[in-house]
């Protein structure tokens, strides 16, 4: 029989291979809403249903609901500073229809909601008005984002709304990783916020951004906004362009050259966004954006701006809904910039408070060992936060040494007795390629949040029979060349336990056969074993 060989490259299948203070709860001064029964006035306050109808032919969805508007039920939001200065305006707060990033310290803002005016509902009416919305077309709230419009801008004509029907993603059930692989785990769930239009997370933010954006641009407040602008690492720039792409509204990105994937390259190229690539890392490139929109009448999409966590912290709730409303014992998610970690909590917290829960998950951030500064920051028992400059990860998207989250971070993880862990290159390529072998297609991010889930089980901190879930914050096809070349074993200085590179063999039915035969004969000697 013909001699076998594997094939050292896995090219010949591409035609063009690729070479610091924390802060109280946001929702903390208000007791949670007591649970009640439904009563009558709850049907007149939620939103009219829809008469049983075919829509005109001549009309869309977006005039469709403009004929039948919500009842206004006198909810609001506002942006107030985070952490309060200790020394500063206790009332000090400003619309959302002003454009502004920074309190008058300097410091963050972050959205706050009438939580008195909500909690005139009970739980049980939120959590049945969102489960009614789930899966339906009616504009906006076919969005996993939008179907919850009360709690991130309630103010907003559902006209001004800039919407993909993202969110509404996929809730994994990782049966055989977690039976298999981290010692029979049997209630173990990967959210995967990468099933989105632009293939990421960003998505969830950005729907609520550019609706505020195009909102402000139009009449009667026609704010002198030219476009929108990001420093991004990749996901942004593509949620961003996207997005700006459905409203006709310029996009400007700032990316690091040479250190994203040219799957994330060509999405704001392929949307019509005025590109740059610059020759620094992230941080160089947020300094830069912050100067320029500082300049011009352009509106910064980065987390700085908290308008984009109200949509990111949504899928939280989803995770709640899932589970038809009960609470997982741990979420795990990646963290670079931070801002995410904090939605979630955001989320939960928010439902706790208005009663549709009674508890939220302990949370862990999960950080790549070369990009870690949260991960420092905890070691020291939360007593000095030390700025790096992050080493190249193939957690790309993550790659952050300077996060502008930290504090929003600190909080949420204080508020949930929360955990930070860290993972090597090595430990989360491997995660990620172990994951892949057992039916997902992972991204390198959610490699890291894998690994710490493996070391936690190992530590014996999260249990065999806790309810935990990991958020994938990417689709794996964003990063597929880390995946090619992890299959090859193309890495340096790294072992690449999984990598399962093609068998080059001829066309001749006894060399394949002698191929199988020995392929067959491991696998079922592994399994035995």
């Amino acid at each position: 029989m013909a001699a076998t060989t594997h094939a050292s490259s896995m090219s010949f299948l591409l035609s063009h291979p690729q070479p610091r203070s924390a802060a109280r709860s946001p929702y903390a001064p208000l007791r949670p809403a007591p649970r009640r029964v439904r009563c009558a006035t709850d049907a007149a306050a939620a939103p009219a249903a829809a008469t049983k109808h075919r829509r005109a032919a001549d009309e869309n969805i977006r005039e469709e609901a403009a004929r039948h508007p919500a009842p206004k039920q006198g909810l609001s939001a506002w942006y107030e500073p985070f952490p309060p200065a200790p020394n500063g305006d206790p009332n000090e707060r400003y619309s959302l229809d002003e454009i502004v990033y920074r309190s008058s310290s300097g410091g963050l803002l972050d959205v706050r909601h009438d939580m008195e005016a909500l909690s005139r509902f009970s739980g049980a009416y939120w959590r049945d008005l969102f489960d009614s919305r789930v899966g339906r077309t009616t504009w906006p709230y076919g969005s996993g984002v939008w179907s919850k419009k009360e709690f991130v801008l309630p103010e907003i004509d559902p006209d001004h709304i800039v919407s993909l029907f993202e969110g509404n993603s996929n809730l994994f059930w990782a049966e055989r990783l977690g039976r298999d692989h981290l010692g029979g785990m049997n209630d173990l769930w990967v959210k995967h916020c990468g099933i989105s239009h632009t293939g990421s997370f960003k998505d969830l933010g950005m729907t609520v951004l550019v609706s505020q954006v195009n909102r402000l641009r139009r009449a009667p407040l026609s704010r002198p906004i030219a476009g929108v602008g990001c420093a991004s690492t990749g996901d942004t720039s593509a949620a961003l362009s996207a997005y700006c792409a459905a409203a006709g509204i310029p996009a400007i990105v700032f990316l690091p050259a040479n250190r994203i994937s040219l799957e994330q390259l060509i999405q704001p190229i392929a949307n019509g966004a005025t590109v740059l690539s610059l020759d620094t890392d992230f941080d160089g490139c947020m300094r830069l954006i912050r100067e320029v929109t500082a300049e011009l009448p352009i509106y910064l999409a980065n987390s700085l701006n908290s308008l984009r966590l109200e949509g990111q912290k949504t899928a939280a709730i989803e995770i709640l809904q899932q589970f038809d409303w009960e609470v997982p014992d741990w979420v795990i998610v990646p963290g670079g910039n931070l801002g995410n970690i904090y939605a979630f909590y955001k989320g939960f917290e928010m439902c706790r408070v208005l009663g549709l829960v009674d508890r939220v998950p302990r949370l862990v951030c999960a950080q790549a060992a070369n990009a870690n500064p949260l991960y420092g920051y905890y070691k020291s028992g939360w007593t000095e936060f030390q700025p790096q400059v992050a080493r190249p990860t193939f957690a790309s998207a993550i790659q952050i040494g300077d996060p502008v989250s930290v504090d929003r971070a600190v909080v949420a993880l204080k508020a949930t007795n929360g955990i930070v862990e860290e993972a090597t290159e090595e430990e989360l390529m491997n995660a990620m390629s172990l994951a892949d072998r057992t039916g997902m297609f992972a991204c390198p991010h959610t490699g890291v949040a894998l690994a710490a889930l493996f070391k936690l089980r190992d530590q014996r901190v999260i249990g065999p029979n806790d309810r935990t879930v990991v958020v994938s914050t990417a689709h794996g096809l964003k990063f597929s060349q880390s995946k090619i070349d992890y299959h090859d074993s193309k890495i340096e200085d790294m072992a690449c336990k999984y990598a399962n590179p093609p068998v080059s063999v001829k066309a001749d039915f006894g060399a394949v056969m002698d191929v199988l035969k020995k392929r067959l004969k491991g696998i079922y000697e592994n399994e035995e074993r």
